[in-house]
């Protein structure tokens, strides 16, 4: 099941029709980002990594003293990657630390909102979004 949640994800969202426009180098965009504001989706992926990612990776996805930074990785990251480490969890191990990120797999709360998150991170990681609350399409 979860190596079929990616694929439920986007065939809902073009059943929907909710799916991103395409980018000029062919890669579609999990966000929409118009004069600095976003679009609901990445809006929502904002809130929920507040509220479950940020006491350990920090504001914005920058890092902390606690997690790595998580903007820097999703410029590289597939989405199938992210989803991979956040619902099964991993450990790197070095010499000079060993960093254990907790599967998410059974937190409803995590699960269920991976494609906003991923939005808000890539969105950062793309340069197209700053630091700190964003405002939404259609916001004052």
């Amino acid at each position: 099941m979860r190596v079929l949640a990616p694929l439920f994800g986007t065939l809902a969202a073009l059943i929907l029709g909710t799916a991103h426009p395409l980018a000029a180098e062919g890669e579609q965009k999990p966000y929409t980002v118009e004069n600095g504001k976003v679009d609901k989706a990445t809006f929502n992926g904002w809130r929920r990594y507040t509220e479950s990612c940020l006491r350990c990776h920090g504001p914005d996805g920058a890092g902390s003293s606690y997690g790595p930074d998580l903007v820097d990785p999703a410029k590289r990251m597939s989405k199938d990657e992210f989803e991979d480490i956040v619902i099964n969890g991993r450990t790197n191990v070095t010499t000079a630390s060993e960093n254990v990120m907790p599967p998410f797999g059974t937190v409803e709360d995590v699960v269920s909102y991976l494609d906003g998150i991923w939005a808000y991170l890539k969105a950062r990681a793309d340069g197209v979004l700053g630091r700190g609350r964003p405002t939404r399409i259609g916001e004052q």
